[in-house]
């Protein structure tokens, strides 16, 4: 991995929980809202296969499941931080458009191949299309909201954690779930960000700790560990050699002979 801050970036990797959660609620939500539509079909005096409603939820859910980690990228790369308010509130407020456009060109797509297989077509916009998009924007603009906030406390409780985790010069304590592991500062030669998840490089070994690479870096700074890279840090004295490449920016070389890219913006931080 060598590039992407705390979000779902390039390499991010992903851990079953808040996806998750969103599954199982989405679920539960598919089997009352398909209920409650038979049930208010047959108050009507109508017949509604309960597979019909059925297909509808389903089919949105698996959508707003795919597009989850979409979201989850968004609220890392615009924070809803006290002094970003307003900024991030905005680009998020826009970002509802093209997931709301998503959502119901694949729950669409969805229906009609589900349709087809009995033989039946779907029809989505029966009077409007621009009248039934913005119908589906209103419930998605509130969905995308429920699911920033979902992720926003995923990251702010990360982040509780990872401010409680001791940096000392003798060694680090760093937890995954239930487990922990201990390691010698020295033994470390980078430390890079991951998604949702930040990696220490030791040795051969590499352990995924859920956090920000900007609360590890106030960490570690005081033990020798330097920004080079907007996703990375690396042990200071595990640098062997400096070169610069054409654009600017600088390879460093380590004392076990692997590179990585820096970013001229951080040189500084290496002479």
């Amino acid at each position: 991995m060598t590039s992407g801050g705390a979000g779902v970036t390039n390499g991010g990797r992903w851990r079953p929980g808040p996806i998750a959660l969103i599954a199982a609620a989405g679920a539960v939500i598919a089997l009352v809202n398909a209920s409650s539509a038979v049930i208010e079909a047959d108050q009507r005096g109508d017949r509604l296969a309960f597979i019909e409603p059925l297909t509808w939820e389903v089919s949105s859910v698996i959508l707003i499941v795919a597009l989850a980690p979409a979201i989850a990228w968004a609220i890392d790369r615009f924070p809803l931080s006290p002094g970003r308010l307003a900024h991030s509130g905005a680009i998020h407020l826009a970002l509802t458009i093209p997931f709301s456009l998503a959502h119901v060109a694949g729950m669409v797509g969805l229906r009609n191949a589900a349709y087809a297989a009995f033989g039946r077509t779907y029809d989505f916009a029966a009077n409007s299309l621009p009248l039934a998009l913005v119908y589906e924007w209103r419930k998605d603009a509130l969905t995308y909201a429920a699911l920033a906030g979902l992720f926003w406390f995923f990251r702010w409780r990360a982040e509780l954690a990872a401010h409680r985790l001791p940096a000392t010069p003798d060694r680090i304590e760093i937890r995954d779930g239930a487990g922990a592991a201990f390691l010698d500062p020295a033994a470390i030669a980078w430390v890079e960000a991951a998604g949702n998840y930040v990696e220490f490089h030791a040795g051969a070994r590499t352990h995924l700790v859920r956090g920000t690479l900007l609360a590890w870096e106030t960490k570690l700074a005081p033990l020798g560990f330097a920004r080079v890279h907007r996703s990375r840090l690396v042990n200071r004295a595990r640098v062997r050699a400096l070169a610069p490449t054409p654009a600017g920016d600088v390879t460093i070389i380590l004392d076990d002979g692997r590179t990585l890219a820096g970013s001229r913006r951080y040189r500084s931080a290496l002479s």
